[in-house]
């Protein structure tokens, strides 16, 4: 259900953005570093939105590759500590415990 919520809010988002710019299509000066430049302000918004959609997956695509490493170092490490005896201490005796008693029987 919440991918479906995502959805509707990004077509709802995109539906905004596309009647605002196709509101606005009268030239606007464009000033950049090294000069100017007449665009159509429709040109400028989506332009605009794109590169903060850029930015915005790129961000996202990092914090996943991120918690991609995680997951592979804590899988690792819980393999690595599935192998190891859960006390080291304890040991497992020689024989079962049945067979103990029976000797310790014998030997009185």
């Amino acid at each position: 259900m919440n991918k479906q919520w995502t959805i509707i809010f990004a077509l709802l988002f995109t539906l905004i953005v596309a009647i605002f710019a196709v509101i606005n299509v009268r030239a606007v000066e464009v000033d950049y570093l090294f000069g100017t430049a007449e665009w159509p302000l429709i040109l400028v918004i989506l332009g605009s939105v794109l590169m903060g959609a850029l930015i915005v997956f790129s961000a996202g695509i990092f914090q996943v590759m991120k918690l991609k490493r995680e997951i592979k170092m804590l899988r690792k490490e819980n393999r690595s500590a599935a192998e190891l005896p859960a006390d080291p201490d304890v040991r497992k005796p020689a024989a079962p415990p049945e067979e103990m008693l029976e000797e310790k029987k014998g030997s009185e």
